[in-house]
């Protein structure tokens, strides 16, 4: 399967809260309008992969936080269509978020479900390291999950 990234647009939100309630139903799945929401905000960056159809196939966001000398970004999504898992879809996507974040520079967070091995392996490849469990964090499901940071350019990695 080949995919191409690009930039998601409002007209993709309706395909994005399809796919959250695939992949997350039990803790909250965004809607549309969480995705609109997202995309109107003057601090984010959302990608989408595309397959050669055109039909999406994942999604992802990150925030981009601090200022020009404290930055730091936050993953607020992931998500691969799970017809498509396993095939390089999710590092992509996460590849394109942290080229963003990386040219601001600064840490990088995010939270992953506790027992999500997959997500967590990928995010560990990429140099994010466990550093707090927030309990209940997932509604409704209470599920917990890990923050996991990954350290900024020139930045130590975390002890």
């Amino acid at each position: 399967m080949t995919f191409r990234i690009e930039p998601m647009a409002v007209a993709d939100a309706e395909r994005c809260a399809e796919l959250e309630t695939l992949l997350f139903a039990g803790d909250g799945p965004w809607s549309a309008g969480a995705f609109r929401a997202e995309l109107a905000a003057p601090h984010v960056h959302y990608t989408v992969a595309r397959d050669d159809t055109g039909h999406v196939v994942g999604y992802a966001g990150i925030a981009l936080l601090g200022n020009g000398s404290h930055p730091e970004s936050e993953i607020h999504t992931i998500g691969t269509d799970p017809a498509c898992q396993r095939r390089g879809i999710g590092g992509a996507l996460l590849d394109e978020l942290l080229r963003v974040a990386d040219t601001r520079g600064g840490p990088v967070f995010l939270e992953v479900r506790t027992d999500n091995d997959a997500a967590i392996a990928l995010y560990r490849r990429e140099g994010f390291e466990i550093v707090g469990t927030r309990k209940k964090y997932y509604q409704p499901s209470g599920a917990d999950a890990f923050t996991m940071r990954r350290p900024g350019s020139g930045e130590e990695p975390v002890q």
